[in-house]
């Protein structure tokens, strides 16, 4: 015998799990558009996505290609800070997390906190041991902390030069990997951008 009660529930559901798939209606005020975060960007002279991209692909096709992180089986690295010495505000962490992240897709290099979270790292691990709010059988316990084989560490500089309407800017993004051990400086590199722009073409 047809059960009616059992069908109007299945069409009911299905109804349900149609109006979750359908999209989200999209809000525009009609002068806001996505672009290509890939594409060439020539607004300025100042450093941009573009130079923050090239930079990133660059060191870390370079890296993983150097002897030392090619010779030793998945070598643990840590990140300082990349030092600013330009007289522009560039989010130098912005250049570095984008070189780990595509230096983490390869899989052949781990990555252990970098300066600036180690604070967090250690807040976390004081938290779990120092707190009742953690069972002690599945709290992580202290001094379990893998030290770094090798550290990455750098600079951007710049030189700015104007003739009459035309400015020029060149960069220089230094990157190098020390052993933490030995201080030893395993590897260098260096990205060079150079941005030109004239005022009378405008």
């Amino acid at each position: 015998m047809y059960n009616y009660s059992n069908a109007f529930k299945a069409t009911t559901i299905a109804l349900l799990l149609s109006g979750c798939a359908t999209q989200s209606p999209t809000l525009s005020s009609g002068n806001v558009e996505y672009g290509d975060s890939k594409a060439v960007e020539t607004l300025t002279n100042e450093f941009g996505s573009t130079d923050l991209q090239t930079i990133a692909e660059s060191m870390a096709g370079s890296l993983l290609q150097s002897a030392p992180l090619t010779a030793k089986q998945r070598p643990l690295v840590t990140v300082a800070d990349v030092k600013n010495r330009t007289s522009e505000y560039i989010d130098t962490k912005s250049i570095t997390d984008s070189i780990r992240a595509k230096i983490l897709k390869s899989g052949l290099v781990r990555f252990a906190v970098d300066t600036s979270a180690m604070q967090t790292q250690v807040e976390e691990l004081t938290r779990q041991n120092q707190t009742s709010l953690y069972k002690k059988s599945k709290s992580k316990k202290m001094g379990n902390m893998e030290g770094a084989d090798f550290r990455i560490e750098g600079s951007i500089t710049s030189i700015v030069k104007r003739a009459g309407d035309v400015k020029d800017v060149y960069y220089k993004f230094s990157l190098q990997l020390v052993d933490n051990e030995s201080g030893i400086m395993e590897w260098a590199d260096e990205k060079e951008i150079r941005k030109t722009s004239n005022k009378s073409m405008f």
